[in-house]
């Protein structure tokens, strides 16, 4: 990964002055146990399922990854070159850890694990992403989804 001070001037000063969203307030409430938990997974690593359409430069859009989809069918299409991709290659837990959830659902350390779980490319300005991130959400209480675990990469 490319540290942020061996960027182009252009691209640096882009970043460091990119405008982030604001909020109002942090709606976090209180949560059942862990063992009580629904589950979902959400990457920024471009993830999805094999022949679906692929990410391009700051797709503000999301892909839907099913809980049970083989491991060979999930593919990355992030347009970053300045990861490694070999790691994912390996071991899709890499990246998007669904076989180590599925075994904390079965040693009863979560509840359960959502039916779907989803992946955004990761280098899209925020305000780009919001609409898509308001479906997901739809998407994730008609699952009765309680918690996420964000899988930046």
């Amino acid at each position: 990964m490319v540290k942020i001070d061996e960027f182009p001037d252009d691209a640096r000063t882009e970043y460091l002055n990119r405008e982030m969203p604001k909020f109002e307030d942090t709606p976090l409430l209180p949560s059942p146990p862990l063992r009580e938990q629904r589950i979902a997974l959400i990457s920024t690593a471009g993830l999805h399922r094999r022949g679906d359409r692929q990410f391009t430069e700051q797709s503000g859009d999301f892909r839907v990854i099913p809980r049970d989809l083989p491991d060979e069918d999930i593919v990355m299409s992030h347009i970053s070159t300045n990861f490694d991709r070999l790691g994912f290659m390996q071991d899709v837990d890499v990246a998007f850890p669904i076989n180590r959830l599925k075994e904390l659902a079965e040693e009863g350390v979560i509840g359960s694990v959502s039916e779907f779980h989803f992946s955004f490319m990761g280098a899209t300005p925020p305000e780009q992403m919001e609409p898509s991130i308001r479906e997901m959400v739809q998407t994730m209480k008609a699952d009765n989804v309680s918690a996420v675990v964000l899988c930046p990469v």
